[in-house]
């Protein structure tokens, strides 16, 4: 006996809408809906209020039928079918919430429809239901009003981490706002784009109007005279169609970007971490939806690049948010055919000779002037009359090196491994020596080194004496320590009797301006 495979409709109800995380996904979803619906005008509006956030869609557009009222609430069950998101799954974000009311107005008929506790309900384990109602409206009224209460994102949704430019960037980067349609078709229609924040939430202005049209920046091909003179220039690449046969047969991408220097692009929306965001984005509907930078060969930056490919053949996961058809051949093909258009587009006279030779000139006048002015400021801070004093171990054997010129004794280095315990051999009265460095005696104590390990410890200077007497009295590694600061000796009791001897430079160096030696005790 054969059976149909059964799908738990609440689970499925719940999976969808749990796709969605970020409320703004309400906003695309809608601004698309508006757009198939012939809108010329869609108004978004949020508002926050003790009761809970509502979120009001309204468009010009011609309505919906009762069937498309009910493919509206609907899972996977579109009439759309060539239209922005025709797979009926978009609008169940909208489930997400305590209350759903829609009016719309069709031919003459308005529709009331009503859910409520959608997300309560489902979540419950029970799918949910709604209302609708008819009256008749006067001929030619037609739009939409779609009203959301209580929407519920991942971490809750709060309207008061909305701003006017967080909204604008995500519109023009998510959503049909920042459509590159009207690059390839003239008599693209334009949508305007009204948002309207209650003042609580934003007072900066009192509306956001803006249009379903990315735009580029201005294009300025000569450097500027400022610094970094690379860094407004811009050059757009006019659109381009390219066909294309892959195993499941032929297809289209429709190509448009530009190239510029970060002045430029900071003129662009971004969503989300700017310096990432550019490069080459495969889209659909013209709405961007991942980058794949790895057309671009290695020697060239991605940041520089702005580029939107749009395939109407690819086909997206149910949230929009990624490529589902991947391993095509029609997927791999368009990559091909990608990498050898933006090959060419990189090897353009006026990108690899005049922007990169400009930005690079910029780079290394910027490098030297700052080479010249850490120079300038070492050599202002030294001041000839100050008392040498070392900071490091390397300097400290700089000082062990000048002190050699005066006194009669001559202690000269004959290896340095900084990275060792012991770092360092010294030649003392032609015998060989191994020696710990350090700027003050007191760091070897402080590093908890054993005194056993070295013949020497080299040091500008002993560091806090009463800190090695502490030493002295507490005994050091279980053993009893002495530090003869007078014959310059550690010696130390344990087992055995071991003598480690102790070289001040800043002694040697003030024997030879004949200036008193430290006072040891």
């Amino acid at each position: 006996m054969k059976q149909h495979p059964e799908v738990n409709e609440v689970q499925e109800f719940l999976e969808i809408a749990s796709d969605f995380e970020d409320p703004l996904e309400i906003i695309r979803e809608s601004l698309s809906n508006a757009y198939d619906a012939g809108a010329t005008e869609v108004v978004i509006t949020i508002r926050d209020s003790a009761a809970g956030s509502d979120i009001i869609i309204e468009d010009d557009g011609h309505g919906m039928s009762r069937d498309d009222l009910k493919s509206f609430f609907d899972l996977g069950n579109s009439r759309k079918t060539d239209s922005i998101g025709h797979k009926g799954h978009g609008t169940k974000i909208f489930y997400k919430s305590d209350r759903i009311v829609v009016d719309t107005a069709h031919n003459g008929s308005n529709f009331h429809a009503v859910m409520d506790r959608p997300w309560e309900k489902l979540n419950e384990k029970t799918l949910p239901e709604y209302e609708v109602s008819k009256t008749d409206t006067r001929p030619g009224n037609t739009g939409t009003r779609i009203q959301i209460s209580g929407f519920r994102s991942g971490e809750g949704f709060d309207p008061q981490s909305l701003t006017y430019d967080k909204i604008h960037h995500y519109l023009k980067w998510k959503t049909i706002a920042g459509s590159t349609a009207h690059f390839f078709d003239d008599s693209q229609r334009e949508m305007e784009v009204v948002v309207d924040l209650d003042d609580e939430i934003d007072d900066t202005r009192d509306q956001l109007t803006t249009t379903n049209q990315l735009t580029f920046p201005r294009e300025q091909l000569q450097p500027s005279t400022g610094e970094f003179p690379a860094t407004r220039m811009c050059k757009h690449y006019p659109p381009r169609k390219i066909e294309f046969e892959h195993d499941e047969g032929s297809s289209t991408v429709e190509i448009v970007g530009m190239i510029g220097g970060k002045d430029a692009r900071n003129e662009l929306p971004t969503y989300g971490r700017h310096s990432v965001q550019f490069g080459v984005w495969l889209a659909k509907d013209h709405i961007k939806v991942e980058q794949v930078n790895e057309v671009l060969t290695h020697d060239n930056e991605f940041i520089h690049f702005f580029f939107i490919a749009n395939c109407q053949d690819l086909e997206l996961a149910a949230n929009r948010g990624k490529v589902r058809n991947k391993a095509s051949s029609l997927y791999k093909t368009l990559k091909q055919e990608l990498k050898h258009y933006m090959t060419k587009i990189a090897e353009d006279p006026w990108f690899k000779e005049d922007y990169l030779e400009t930005r690079k000139r910029a780079q290394l006048r910027r490098r030297a002037q700052s080479q010249t002015t850490s120079l300038e400021e070492r050599l202002e801070s030294i001041d000839t009359n100050d008392q040498f004093k070392p900071t490091n171990r390397s300097e400290v054997l700089l000082a062990l090196e000048r002190s050699n010129n005066e006194v009669d004794n001559s202690i000269t280095v004959k290896e340095y491994k900084a990275d060792h315990e012991v770092p360092a051999i010294l030649l003392d009265d032609d015998t060989l020596r191994t020696s710990h460095v350090y700027v003050e005696l007191t760091e070897h104590f402080e590093d908890d080194y054993p005194l056993g390990s070295a013949d020497t410890i080299l040091c500008w200077s002993y560091g806090d004496i009463d800190i090695l007497r502490e030493y002295e009295r507490n005994g050091y590694h279980g053993g009893d320590v002495e530090i003869d600061l007078q014959d310059n000796q550690i010696i130390y009791h344990h087992e055995d009797r071991h003598t480690v001897d102790i070289i001040t430079v800043s002694d040697r160096l003030a024997a030879l301006e004949h200036q008193p030696l430290t006072s040891l005790d």
